[in-house]
């Protein structure tokens, strides 16, 4: 696995993508998995701060219990509609996955601040992250994952 710094200093430029599409708007949709296996969707908040990928969830929360017991995580940025008449000027959605480490630190939590009566905080460690985007008439995928590196992918 990749901390967000690690995944910057590999790809610079794809993670400057990846990171514009993920702060392009405030919530998230991630999936984790249920006890029986079967995904769960959840709507999420991502942080970036001092070059890491931080998740937060309110105490006892099913996505919260979901990683504690299995850190697999999948998270897709916010969806922009493109605009029809210029599918050049969507400006692409992005996706991460990997493992959500759970922090226990008291030294992390005050570090990170968050809202008072006590929360779950998680740091994500990327294994896959995704960005797509349109340059007419092309769908263009840029992948990133761990030991393969940076590959695109151009579909019409």
């Amino acid at each position: 696995m990749a901390t967000w710094q690690e995944f910057e200093q590999e790809v610079p430029e794809f993670a400057a993508r990846v990171l514009a599409a993920m702060t392009a708007g405030k919530h998230k949709t991630m999936a984790t998995l249920r006890k029986d296996g079967s995904p769960r969707i959840s709507g999420t908040e991502l942080e970036f701060k001092d070059h890491e990928v931080w998740l937060g969830s309110m105490p006892g929360a099913m996505k919260a219990l979901d990683l504690k017991r299995d850190p697999r995580v999948a998270v897709h940025g916010p969806s922009i509609d493109p605009d029809p008449g210029d599918p050049n000027a969507w400006p692409g959605e992005a996706k991460l996955s990997g493992l959500a480490v759970e922090i226990t630190d008291p030294e992390v939590f005050a570090k990170y601040g968050g809202p008072p009566g006590g929360f779950h905080l998680f740091r994500i460690d990327i294994k896959e992250a995704a960005f797509t985007h349109v340059e007419d008439p092309f769908l263009v995928i840029e992948s990133w994952a761990e030991g393969r590196g940076l590959r695109e992918t151009r579909r019409t």
